[in-house]
């Protein structure tokens, strides 16, 4: 007998119960502050993605708050109806600026970007390359572009100049894109980027590099690891950011040359389909370009913080894996224990949450600390004080 679409969902959630991977929504008073409340019970967030402390400062809520008395919630439209305006103009020439490319291009989000990108760029008769860690909305947009599409081992220049001299003497007649994050997201190391440019540029690889966790947080003044490349290899890379994290905004862009924005504008379906950024998180994000600007060495301030706290676990007994970042896993492994630990820390006081597969490979499970520039020198000795305890008691340490 055929199942029912209710019998098909009930079946599938009964086993990730069973594996210990089922997820729920946890309400929180303030998802982007360094304290929040949770149940009524203050808690250390570890976990939010608001690096430099942006989403909550002052300055882009006035902005914000001022955008919509003058400009109204939404724009109402997608940017080739009616949709675009002066305040995406001008964000889009100064997040140019910032990166040091000549064009800019919003979207309405970095997993919409990610896959509208790629998808524009990459076709049938192309090869795609891509690092076996990249985001879901990397895989998803490779997958989408219908183009044959290899991962090569985690940063592994071995294993990615194999396969690019695997394509240049395979007689493909399509295009090679080599797709990576530069931060990834779950293991906070970096990509070894200049050597990955040196690569697509003997082979006459595309690359494409998305920067969301990098942008505002690492490389010159914050601009990104791209920005530490010679000015040279910008040509034939596009570089995808984010505005939800270090921004404390909402919404992504590309960064590249005239020909690519003008080629997205024209080709890219989740830029033409979808209605614009608004008012506010437009406002928002100059705001946070303002402040970034003058102070340029929060950036700094923030991997310092991150330097002793990774330094810290290390010295405690746990495993960080690679992690050079703001991001700092501490790897445990099997996702039950991983579960429990995370609730034996929120009882303490500390909200970190458990990752596990499909996020990351199977019997990878970790808890991923965010660090933001907000957080005190207090909060993070308060932050080890309690893993340390809670690692102990479950015989981590």
């Amino acid at each position: 007998m055929k199942r029912t679409a209710q019998e098909f969902m009930q079946q599938r959630l009964h086993a990730i119960r069973h594996r210990h991977l089922f997820r729920q929504l946890s309400p929180l008073s303030h998802g982007s502050t360094p304290w929040i409340s949770v149940d009524g019970h203050k808690l250390l967030n570890l976990s939010s993605n608001n690096y430099l402390g942006f989403a909550d400062h002052p300055h882009l809520k006035q902005a914000a708050s001022a955008a919509i008395e003058q400009y109204g919630c939404g724009t109402g439209s997608s940017r080739l109806i009616a949709g675009s305006t002066f305040l995406h103009q001008q964000l889009e020439a100064r997040l140019a600026a910032f990166k040091g490319h000549e064009q800019a291009l919003l979207f309405t989000s970095g997993y919409q970007a990610n896959v509208g990108i790629i998808a524009a760029l990459a076709g049938p008769r192309d090869i795609i390359l891509s690092d076996e860690l990249n985001h879901a909305s990397l895989i998803d947009g490779c997958r989408l572009s219908g183009a044959q599409s290899r991962t090569y081992a985690h940063c592994s220049l071995i294993a990615l100049q194999q396969q690019l001299e695997e394509c240049s003497t395979s007689g493909q007649r399509g295009l090679t894109f080599v797709v990576t994050d530069s931060v990834f997201s779950m293991d906070g190391d970096l990509a070894p980027l200049a050597e990955i440019a040196a690569l697509c540029e003997r082979y006459q690889a595309f690359l494409i590099v998305d920067e969301a966790h990098a942008s505002g947080c690492l490389g010159p003044a914050g601009r990104g690891l791209v920005a530490q490349l010679p000015q040279s290899a910008h040509e034939n890379i596009l570089t995808i950011s984010t505005l939800s994290k270090a921004f404390g905004s909402i919404g992504a862009f590309m960064s590249g040359t005239t020909l690519m924005k003008d080629f997205l504008i024209n080709v890219a379906r989740p830029f033409i389909f979808t209605t614009s950024l608004p008012p506010a998180d437009l406002a928002a994000s100059l705001a946070a370009l303002d402040l970034l600007e003058e102070d340029p060495d929060l950036p700094g301030r923030l991997q310092q913080k991150a330097a002793f706290f990774r330094t810290s676990l290390q010295q405690l007994g746990f495993d960080t894996l690679a992690s050079a970042t703001h991001i700092i896993p501490l790897l445990i492994g099997d996702a039950e224990r991983t579960m429990h630990m995370a609730a034996h820390l929120r009882e303490e006081g500390l909200y970190a949450v458990a990752i596990r597969p499909p996020t990351v490979p199977m019997g990878a499970s970790r808890l991923r600390f965010s660090l933001m520039a907000s957080h005190t020198d207090e909060d993070l000795f308060f932050a080890l004080d309690i893993i340390k305890k809670v690692g102990s008691q479950m015989g981590l340490v």
